[in-house]
């Protein structure tokens, strides 16, 4: 059930990496000037029409209720480093801090379900044989899911109108008020109001910090970043097993759940407090006519001349103050036009693929892994220890990922990961039947099933754990960025809701079945991947917007064909863009470096692409 918030590529600075540094100014030193601005007393645009470079921009006018929120971008508050790579390494950290929270809210209610002096508190002992208790304990968990929805939604919107970084600090109070609650929390109905809460601000953050970062910090390093946005989520997951671990080793047992509920505290301080200090998204700056600022993040965050992106900020800017009137949730769900039912296409298939991650069973084995274990004959402690053990794993699984996911595609990543996952819960279904029964190999029989769950959970981490976040951030417009991260997160909290929600029941009615029931629903998945899912490995933006427009059917094998009777060439997308990197690949040498693929990927795909192609496959 582990999230995470996948670093967003940004074909923007993509399409002028490839471009030489043609100045080596200090940092901040450049200061244009605005022409034909109408400006506020507070020294904002009040909404004006400027024209330059054959860009004729009517500029957003500043949100009225946004000087009611706390904190946000201040030019004088922000952070100054010697270089830009300092400043990127400043921003991933802080990211990943943020991630690391993620994991952490998930992974707390873990053994906190298991404390006695809680269940006690909140009406629900015992669980066992008890199908009143064991529906509420899933309750509990599961009503955050509902605050993770409706604070993705809401921060989606709000992200756009008053900027990122008050969006995440709206998210920070939320789960701030959240934490308190739950931490000091006397009853049932106290306790789920508490989840909902904090739920509303972990959905917020998860949905606008991605976007954040993506937009703030230059990506030479995609890679080592995937890397470390995954180990840091699961990293949190873990920690907060075993600080839960250790406290269930304290005697007093109020402290052993209080605690680590109230630790998540100290995530939200430093992620509310610190995120004021650090640049905005220089790209909603220039939405807003805050040109000057957003040169001045630029500078601080690229090498190098910005005058390229700059421009090109602008241009998606135009496109996107031009498609507002359909850059709504309602238009990505009930479509007006052609471009609009392209958009709900592009949403059904990330809100399912979210659900999708959840049915192969994730949740079960984060969240109710002791329970689990126990069910396998193992004792509680013992069943404790190996479920930390378990979390340990799951981290160093996620570097397969790095290593495979750009050379085996999206698609085969998914249907392998799940063909393996399959497997191996059936046999550790079988293995577990017999474990639970009394016998002189008992023993054994409880061992495999160990086994198999820790291969079960790597797999995930290799293969299911990155492809349902980074594929929303291939398929969306730049337009809709946001708002197509907060309908991930509504995927994510709907399937997450549903798991964490049956989970206990199921284990209470079914037993060692319910690893069985997650073997079926691994085999149901994987026809809607191999029909429904293209690769969008070696692909750019330009290159999805072409299949959304050209494809015709949600039947992946008829759209290909499709593609191919209208003479696109790039016709084959149930493979990887493999022809796409050779011509770029012998472009660039044979034009020496001097910026000339263009012209070779327009014989490709009939269309300008971006330089961003291949690399928008790696991004997180």
């Amino acid at each position: 059930m582990a999230t995470h918030s996948a670093h967003i590529e940004d074909p923007i600075k993509d399409d002028i990496s490839s471009s030489p540094n043609t100045s080596d100014t200090e940092v901040f030193s450049e200061k244009p000037t605005q022409k034909n601005v109408e400006i506020t007393k507070d020294g904002r645009n009040s909404g004006y029409r400027e024209k330059e470079d054959d860009l004729d921009i009517e500029y957003e006018k500043p949100w009225k209720w946004e000087k009611f929120l706390p904190g946000g971008y201040s030019p004088k508050r922000m952070l100054r480093f010697k270089s830009p790579k300092s400043m990127y390494n400043a921003i991933n950290l802080f990211a990943g801090i943020a991630i690391c929270f993620y994991g952490y809210d998930q992974g707390v209610m873990s053994q906190v379900n298991l404390n006695h002096d809680y269940q006690k508190l909140m009406g629900i002992y015992p669980l066992d044989n008890n199908q009143r208790n064991t529906a509420a304990e899933g309750g509990i968990v599961a009503v955050y899911y509902g605050g993770t929805l409706i604070g993705a939604l809401i921060a989606g919107s709000l992200a756009d109108r008053a900027g990122r970084i008050k969006a995440i600090i709206f998210g920070c109070f939320w789960a701030l008020l959240g934490a308190a609650l739950q931490a000091s929390a006397y009853n049932i109905t106290w306790m789920c109001c508490a989840r909902v809460i904090a739920g509303v601000g972990v959905g917020a953050m998860d949905a606008v910090v991605p976007v954040w970062s993506a937009e703030v910090s230059s990506h030479s390093a995609r890679g080592a970043f995937l890397a470390i946005e995954f180990v840091m989520n699961i990293g949190g997951l873990a920690l907060a097993y075993w600080i839960e671990y250790f406290a269930y080793l304290n005697p007093n047992k109020v402290m052993a759940w209080r605690t680590p509920l109230a630790l998540q505290i100290v995530f939200i301080l430093i992620i509310g407090i610190g995120i004021n200090f650090f640049p905005e998204s220089p790209r909603w700056l220039m939405k807003m006519g805050r040109e000057d600022e957003a040169r001045v993040v630029l500078k601080a965050t690229r090498e190098g001349s910005v005058d390229m992106e700059l421009k090109s900020i602008k241009r998606v800017v135009k496109h996107e103050l031009e498609t507002s009137s359909i850059n709504h949730y309602g238009a990505m769900l009930f479509p007006k036009d052609e471009y609009s039912r392209q958009l709900r296409w592009r949403t059904v298939l990330a809100v399912w693929l979210q659900i999708m991650q959840e049915l192969v069973g994730i949740g079960v084995v984060t969240v109710y892994a002791v329970d689990l274990f126990h069910l396998a004959g193992f004792s509680e402690n013992t069943s404790r220890l190996l479920s930390g053990f378990n979390n340990i794993a799951y981290i160093f699984s996620v570097f397969i990922a790095v290593l495979t996911l750009d050379r085996v595609g999206r698609r085969s990543t998914m249907i392998w990961g799940a063909v393996l996952m399959a497997i191996e819960l059936l046999i550790a279904g079988i293995l577990d039947k017999y474990a639970s029964q009394d016998g002189p190999n008992q023993r054994s029989y409880g061992a495999g099933v160990a086994s198999m769950v820790f291969l079960y959970t790597s797999t995930f981490g290799a293969t299911w754990l990155t492809t349902p976040w980074l594929y929303p951030t291939e398929i969306f417009p730049l337009n809709v960025r946001a708002k197509g991260g907060a309908w991930s997160v509504v995927g994510w909290s709907i399937g997450n809701g549903v798991v964490t929600m049956i989970t206990p029941f199921l284990f209470d009615a079914i037993g060692y079945a319910t690893l069985l029931l997650l073997f079926a629903l691994n085999i149901f998945v994987i026809p809607f991947v191999v029909y429904m899912y293209p690769e969008t490995s070696g692909r750019s933006l330009e290159d999805m917007d072409a299949f959304f427009e050209n494809a015709g059917s949600w039947n992946l094998f008829k759209a290909c064909r499709n593609m191919r009777d209208a003479d696109i060439e790039d016709w084959k997308w149930t493979e990887k863009a493999r022809k796409f990197d050779v011509i770029e690949d012998k472009e660039v040498r044979g034009s020496g470096g001097n910026g000339e693929k263009d012209n070779g990927l327009q014989k490709v795909f009939g269309r300008n692409s971006s330089s961003s192609a291949a690399a928008a496959s790696s991004s997180s």
